[in-house]
């Protein structure tokens, strides 16, 4: 039986580059929007700047929307011990919510149901099912309020690949400046860029900045494993748009204004919340979007972005509103000039 022929847009391989790690990011640079920016021309399929991040208002006009993702990263990484002693790291995948039982990743021996892990401040927590590949289900059974301690002990969750420990600088640089609403395990890095001097030269501009709110999980890091980036399983993110703010964007849009996304959370947001009319509408649930090459874009106009993970997700979505073809170009150039890559590095403007 002869092997299934995969276009080649579809072949995860060819969602892949050579990245020498010192180009993975470690810190972040030393003032926001001095992080340098890449420009790209969807239309014209080309490299057309390199520039400051600072530099970005000049690509919008009067009268254009900024959307952002005011989801704020909370301490999700905690340390513990199960009675009999051995040290567990936990990584908590959702907010704990009263009485509702909360994901987990761990790290350390296998967990067995009916395990209680203590951490510092008083905190206790009983497994009550693993799930398999360092994963399980916690229920919280603490006298006091989870949540509160939990941001007491909590480390920040940096990503795998910044191979260091959680320091000080990080509690404020890995989150935007406009975060507001907790319930991510990742930040939206593409606003890390963005200063509140940035934002209010771009109000003087006449630039509308609105927020949305999806809460982004650990399977934003999550590799594609299917060799047909079609059959790959999207993670499911909890997303809130207002009536308020779809209405301004339709109100917009109708009226020929451009509308930028800060990164690819709020582009799947939008995009999610446009799938079935065309417009946008209001939601509150879990989007389970996946964007991948075929994908009609009805909402997005221009996309603000980090460089992502090879065999990601979030390059496959980059590639689908840019051109596989003009990602593959751009990646390369920014890794011949030495660009910053993944959550603490450089940005990408896709005009």
């Amino acid at each position: 039986m002869s092997e299934e022929v995969i276009p080649s847009i579809y072949d995860l391989e060819t969602y892949t580059y050579p990245l020498p790690q010192e180009l993975i990011a470690q810190y972040p640079s030393q003032k926001r929007e001095e992080s340098r920016l890449l420009v790209l021309d969807r239309r014209k399929q080309k490299i057309v700047h390199h520039e400051k991040f600072s530099e970005i208002e000049q690509y919008f006009e009067r009268g254009d929307l900024l959307v952002i993702n005011d989801t704020k990263v909370f301490p999700a990484r905690i340390y513990g011990h199960k009675e009999t002693g051995g040290q567990v790291e936990i990584l908590l995948l959702r907010l704990p919510e009263k009485e509702k039982p909360v994901p987990a990743l761990y790290r350390g021996k296998r967990i067995r149901p009916g395990t209680i892990i203590r951490f510092d401040k008083g905190l206790v927590a009983r497994v009550l099912e693993n799930l398999g590949e360092g994963k399980v289900l916690l229920s919280f059974e603490s006298p006091d309020d989870p949540l509160v301690l939990i941001h007491e002990i909590g480390k920040v969750p940096l990503p795998p690949y910044i191979k260091r420990s959680p320091e000080i600088e990080d509690l404020f640089r890995y989150q935007t400046v406009y975060a507001k609403k907790p319930g991510s395990v990742a930040a939206p890095t593409a606003g890390f860029h963005f200063t509140n001097e940035l934002l209010r030269r771009l109000k003087e501009k006449g630039v509308k900045i609105l927020s949305i709110t999806l809460h982004v999980g650990y399977g934003t890091f999550a590799p594609i494993k299917t060799r047909d980036i079609r059959k790959h399983q999207i993670h499911e993110e909890y997303v809130e748009i207002s009536p308020e703010v779809a209405e301004i964007i339709n109100l917009s849009r109708k009226a020929g204004h451009g509308l930028f996304a800060v990164g690819t959370t709020t582009m799947r947001a939008l995009e999610f919340a446009a799938c079935q009319t065309g417009k946008v509408e209001p939601v509150s649930g879990w989007c389970d979007l996946y964007i991948y090459p075929g994908f009609e874009f009805k909402v997005v106009d221009h996309l603000i972005t980090n460089f992502h993970l090879p065999k990601s997700s979030l390059l496959v979505l980059v590639a689908a509103f840019a051109g596989l073809d003009l990602i593959k170009k751009a990646y390369n150039e920014a890794i011949s000039r030495k660009y910053r890559f993944f959550s603490y590095g450089d940005a990408m403007l896709i005009w």
